[in-house]
């Protein structure tokens, strides 16, 4: 991202950010709420088009309207656990699977890869409204990888969960991490970002 700008009605957002992230590296975004962190996730995710700037993401320039190559070379967690609630864990994943286009005996083998995971096997078949929130947070971030994407966006993403849910998910994140995907992620918690990120 080199010099990335956006405003909401006059109230600069963003002013100019720039931020490289290499494969395999982890990436913080430290900042008090409303700082723009989730602004920056949303423009380098398409999700919202800058004002100015240029993002490139795998070596070429992308902009707000994107093929479905860079569509699927990022993943992204939002601050809000996006799922469906009234679905058990295994529809909701074999659902994400669909909207990126995992069909068949691939989504069927990510979605076991998912389950094995974040831990949650013997919880597949349960409504993911019976899931504690550290349980829903493991099988959200499970949702945004499931296409293997090559970036990982995190908003927050251990919001309201305790300490050993923290640590299970930083114990999952590694494990991409050491696969070689590329992570950001946005905090407000110094001590979140000191103990899991490669630079800040």
């Amino acid at each position: 991202a080199e010099g990335i700008r956006k405003s909401y009605d006059g109230t600069a957002a963003l002013r100019g950010v720039d931020l490289t992230v290499h494969a395999g590296e982890w990436r913080g975004l430290l900042g008090p709420n409303g700082a723009g962190k989730t602004t920056l996730m949303r423009v380098i995710a398409g999700l919202l088009p800058a004002d100015a700037g240029r993002l490139t993401l795998l070596g070429r320039e992308v902009g707000a309207s994107r093929d479905a190559s860079e569509r699927d070379a990022v993943g992204l967690v939002p601050q809000e656990v996006a799922l469906y609630p009234a679905l058990t864990a295994g529809e909701n994943l074999r659902a994400f699977a669909r909207f990126h286009g995992v069909t068949g005996a691939a989504a069927r083998e990510r979605v076991g890869w998912a389950l094995d995971w974040t831990g949650l096997v013997s919880r597949a078949g349960d409504r993911v409204a019976t899931y504690s929130g550290g349980m829903q947070r493991r099988l959200n971030i499970a949702c945004a990888v499931l296409h293997r994407p090559r970036l990982l966006l995190l908003d927050e993403p251990t919001v309201g969960v305790d300490p050993q849910a923290r640590q299970r998910i930083w114990t999952m994140l590694r494990a991409l991490r050491d696969e070689g995907v590329a992570i950001v992620h946005s905090s407000h918690q110094l001590d979140e970002v000191e103990a899991t990120c490669d630079s800040v």
